[in-house]
């Protein structure tokens, strides 16, 4: 049987520019990019368009950030997709090559945010398992002091990012992907966990930790897109959502508490 032809709709580096800009993408701006790069239809270019786009709707003076995380980087004991015989685990640890910013290539996040990474004059932090990376003025700023042991928290980008005053895209990816919701989990009453990891230097490190966990995440981005004004839209077949990161993390530190409270559900880590 021959492959069917693309059902489209069919979109272009131009039409996905503009229609950020119709959205509201500003020149000059700093955005924080989820996007799910088969949602907006087909795509002459791939990634490369998308990025090329939204690099062309922020113009030379705006800065692209992606999510480049590397959920690889971690002890193979909690691997559930798939997960590891136990008799692998030490041999796993042991032999796991350590992070590097400039060849660990991200995974989970989609091609786009690789796409990013890989782009010439992309930068990217430090963090060895959820790493941004970021391309334009800002992008040193945003990426700098990435601390070794705050995920997602006040050492990282996204803090960065808030001071900043980015604002996030959803481009055709749900409020799960949303990770400034995670800032929030750093400034609520949160569980600890340890954390492993191959060490920079060779063998294996525990690091304590923030509990993170994009639970109920899509719930959350339900209420805060009926509370909070979300600038929304198409592009190509996805529907694109922006907002500010400050907007997002300080409805998440509201609304956490009481729909998703978490103090007692993992017991503190060992010393």
């Amino acid at each position: 049987m021959p492959t069917p032809p693309p059902t489209g709709p069919l979109v272009t580096r131009d039409s996905v520019a503009r229609q950020l800009r119709l959205l509201g993408v500003e020149t000059g701006e700093t955005l924080l990019l989820h996007s799910s790069l088969s949602s907006l239809g087909w795509v002459n270019g791939g990634a490369v368009a998308v990025v090329r786009a939204v690099l062309d709707a922020l113009g030379p003076s705006g800065t692209l950030v992606v999510p480049t995380q590397t959920g690889d980087q971690s002890d193979p004991a909690l691997w559930s997709d798939p997960p590891v015989p136990e008799e692998w685990w030490d041999r796993v640890r042991a032999t796991m090559p350590p992070y590097d910013p400039l060849i660990t290539p991200s995974r989970g996040v989609g091609v786009v945010p690789e796409t990013v990474r890989t782009w010439p004059g992309a930068v990217r932090s430090a963090h060895p398992q959820t790493s941004f990376a970021a391309l334009g003025p800002l992008a040193r700023d945003v990426t700098a002091g990435h601390a070794p042991d705050c995920r997602l928290g006040e050492r990282s980008p996204l803090a960065r990012l808030e001071r900043l005053g980015a604002r996030v895209l959803l481009l055709g990816a749900g409020y799960g992907a949303c990770t400034s919701f995670h800032l929030a989990e750093y400034r609520i009453p949160a569980p600890r966990v340890e954390v492993g990891r191959p060490a920079p230097g060779g063998g294996w490190e525990r690091v304590v930790e923030v509990s993170i966990t994009s639970d109920r995440f899509d719930e959350l981005g339900h209420d805060f897109e009926r509370d909070r004004p979300v600038l929304r839209g198409p592009v190509g077949a996805a529907d694109a959502r922006l907002f500010p990161v400050a907007d997002a993390v300080a409805y998440a530190e509201r609304w956490l508490p009481l729909h998703r409270p978490r103090e007692e559900e993992f017991p503190h880590p060992r010393d």
